[in-house]
């Protein structure tokens, strides 16, 4: 089967790595072990702060050493954060895991959709991408789902249980990663980091679309995320605790349809109608949602995935089309850098302003915002386009 079987496997890797049974309930433990809700914040902040300053360190470490490798290393420092948190018996011990899993994200950014992108070049198939890469990240949406549902009721039971029981896919993880197969990149690889990285930036800031893509996705990336890690305080004012885990798991069905169907969808609407009506109309029903809360307010918020899946293929189809071969995993890491910075200061401020004002005007404040990348993803599709540049040689 060769390097073609790294589809398959990069599938079910996605779903071991997010099949986290804390993950409906991680702001409440994390606030719970630290005291408030900022401080429960600051350890997403954390995370983003540290996946930030590795992002092009590992950016370049995959474009130089390879796609597995860097994959591996990944699965296994997301391992021993999830192990960290499990351990929680204090805010350091949460900050260690924080830092090992923005370690793991930084190795995972820029690199996995490049794994991808390069295993279907190898086998000429690189117009399959958005299919591909929509059914490979169903199954993050997939894992979310049953470890939300799942992880919500083990949750209103035992914390550590949850935590503990999350470690096992991560370590199942890395053996999915060991049995990669590392695909063949055709373009030479720089032999100068710095020359490598200042060819990567140039690489975005001379082209205009490329460069109105990045700040709608970094903008976007901020504030949508750190809305949704905070969602769970805003679900716990309305539902039961044992309930939570379900708004999730809605959500992430959602979410699996939407990533799995997406390149069928981006066929016969095209990226721009979908990018643009996506964002307008799931910011539009977060907001009526929080502003007439109510018990169907989880449930609205939870239909707004079917819009995620196609948007977010959307969006990196368009970018991996405008990426250099040579630089595809440092572009990449470059677009990630500027999100988790943008979401450790979005994160920190939401939840400092949830213990001043509260938790609904705080969340209404955030998803206002979400409608900035607008404008954005508007000037992209207004700008010209490079495909024809980075096309595979005939």
């Amino acid at each position: 089967m060769g390097v073609r079987r790294n589809i398959r496997l990069l599938a079910w890797f996605n779903f071991m790595l997010d099949f986290r049974l804390y993950s409906p309930v991680a702001i409440l433990y994390f606030s719970q072990v630290t005291g408030s809700f900022s401080l429960g914040m600051s350890i997403f902040s954390m995370i983003m702060f540290s996946s930030a300053l590795l992002e092009v360190p590992t950016g370049i470490i995959s474009d130089r050493m390879g796609r597995k490798r860097t994959l591996v290393w990944g699965a296994v420092a997301s391992t021993a954060s999830v192990a960290f948190y499990a351990i929680g018996g204090g805010y350091a011990a949460l900050l260690i895991g924080a830092g090992l899993e923005g370690l793991s994200r930084a190795l995972f950014s820029g690199n996995n959709t490049a794994l991808l992108y390069d295993t279907l070049r190898q086998i000429d198939s690189s117009q399959q991408y958005q299919d591909s890469l929509g059914k490979t990240s169903a199954m993050f949406q997939v894992a979310l789902a049953t470890a939300s549902l799942v992880g919500g009721i083990i949750a209103a039971v035992s914390y550590p249980a949850v935590m503990w029981l999350s470690v096992i896919p991560q370590g199942i993880g890395i053996m999915l990663a060991l049995r990669m197969v590392e695909p063949q990149v055709h373009s030479p690889r720089s032999t100068n980091v710095y020359q490598h990285l200042r060819e990567s930036l140039k690489g975005i800031i001379r082209n205009p679309r490329l460069r109105a893509l990045s700040a709608a996705s970094i903008i976007g990336y901020a504030f949508s995320e750190s809305a949704w890690e905070f969602r769970p305080t805003f679900f716990q004012l309305i539902w039961p605790p044992w309930l939570i885990g379900a708004a999730r798991t809605i959500s992430n069905v959602g979410a699996a349809f939407s990533f799995y169907l997406a390149g069928r969808i981006i066929r016969r609407f095209g990226e721009r109608r979908l990018i643009m009506s996506g964002i307008a109309l799931s910011e539009t029903s977060n907001l009526l949602a929080v502003v007439f809360a109510g018990p169907f307010s989880p449930l609205l918020i939870g239909a707004t995935s079917v819009y995620f899946g196609v948007t977010m293929v959307s969006i990196n189809g368009l970018m991996q089309t405008e990426f250099t071969h040579a630089q595809r995993a440092t572009m990449g890491s470059l677009n990630a850098l500027g999100g988790s910075l943008g979401f450790a200061i979005c994160s920190l401020a939401l939840g400092a302003l949830a213990d001043r004002i509260g938790v609904i005007p705080a969340l209404i404040i955030v998803t206002l915002l979400n409608y900035l990348p607008l404008w954005w993803y508007r000037q992209a599709f207004r700008a010209p386009s490079t495909v024809a540049q980075n096309q595979d040689p005939a």
